[in-house]
């Protein structure tokens, strides 16, 4: 074996190990949230005290495993089990085969000549799918409810080795009907170029994070310019003394299966009301108000307590040599909260003269 040998043979084997452990990963992750569905669905059947919390389940059950540890499990998650669970029975044959605690068999054992029933012929081999599919992918696919439509996306991503991206892609482009109206199906299947998929990847996959316990770092592109900023948001704005409660960073939003960034949050004691941040390193763009409106509005539904005010956005933008501050106030109820919010916030100036001097001195 010379050198060049050397660095191959330990290339390989760090590649074909590195694949099999995500895939491992991806695998019992998958399983565990089929597991979680199942349970949810039986206990909302059949559990004794089921009528305590009612439509509040979701949420007080994420919250209780929340506080046990675990990781990535919001009331829509939850959500997403249930629907993964009810939409994919035939997993039951794959859990019967492995090689699990006895504790999780016994909750399984009665259920599984009941849930077998269920399977549907054109159910796919759930060794496979699950071998070859992220639970990402399973709920892009969850959101088609026809069953042929469904196996068709199934089998295509597979053969194609899609992307979550590719996947929904095809599936917003109407591949299905395409297909169906086309001459040459088999050609227009081949003219598809997949994402080429990569175990980074795979591992950028929030839900996997989650999983294995880590947070998730697949986010918005940051410019180092973007991040050191928003480092120095966060203290400036808190050492204003003007009300600001920090809450969060990078604020995960998960809508319709997709991921959105808040670059920070915070809580306005005086004016009862969020404040969403968003910074951009470029000149500000119609399109950045659109996006932060997006995120007042998501907010305004299922983020704010009885007594709280609208929430407030800014849109801080910079093109290293000038800057401009925008503020989103499309949600405000009235003139005397703008006027509040004006007191109480710090100025256009303010920022404007923040992001000046920061950025003399990150020398940029």
């Amino acid at each position: 074996m010379n050198f060049e040998q050397l660095i191959q043979a330990c290339e390989q084997a760090h590649n074909h190990l590195q694949k099999t452990a995500i895939s491992a990963v991806n695998q019992y992750m998958t399983i565990r949230n089929w597991l979680f569905g199942y349970y949810i669905v039986e206990y909302e059947q059949n559990g004794e005290d089921r009528a305590r919390y009612g439509d509040q389940l979701l949420t007080e059950l994420a919250k209780k495993l929340i506080s046990k540890g675990i990781k990535g499990l919001s009331k829509r998650n939850l959500y997403y089990f249930c629907q993964f669970y009810l939409m994919y029975p035939a997993t039951v044959q794959l859990i019967a085969n492995m090689n699990l605690p006895g504790t999780i068999m016994q909750t399984l054992s009665a259920q599984f000549d009941i849930m077998q029933k269920k399977v549907d012929e054109i159910d796919i081999d759930p060794l496979l799918l699950i071998s070859r599919l992220s639970f990402s992918h399973f709920i892009e696919l969850m959101g088609e409810k026809d069953p042929l439509k469904r196996a068709f996306y199934e089998v295509e991503a597979i053969k194609g080795n899609w992307s979550v991206r590719q996947l929904k892609r095809q599936m917003g482009s109407l591949l299905y009907e395409r297909t169906g109206l086309s001459a040459d199906k088999k050609g227009l299947i081949q003219d598809i170029k997949a994402d080429p998929i990569t175990p980074e990847g795979i591992m950028r996959d929030p839900y996997i994070f989650e999983f294995v316990g880590l947070e998730p770092k697949e986010k918005v592109v940051e410019s180092d310019l973007e991040e050191a900023l928003i480092n120095h948001l966060q203290v400036f704005l808190l050492e204003l003394g003007k009300g600001f409660c920090f809450e969060a960073r990078q604020k995960k939003l998960t809508i319709d299966g997709e991921y959105h960034y808040v670059d920070l949050v915070f809580y306005h004691r005086i004016i009862k009301c969020h404040v969403l941040i968003d910074l951009k390193t470029q000149k500000f763009h119609h399109t950045d108000a659109g996006q932060m409106n997006f995120y007042l509005n998501y907010y305004r539904d299922n983020e704010i307590s009885k007594d709280d005010n609208p929430p407030v956005g800014i849109v801080l933008c910079t093109d290293k040599g000038s800057s401009t501050v925008k503020y989103a106030t499309g949600l405000l109820s009235n003139h005397l909260f703008v006027s509040r919010y004006q007191v109480k916030l710090p100025t256009v100036e303010e920022l404007e003269e923040f992001i000046r001097q920061d950025i003399k001195i990150l020398g940029v």
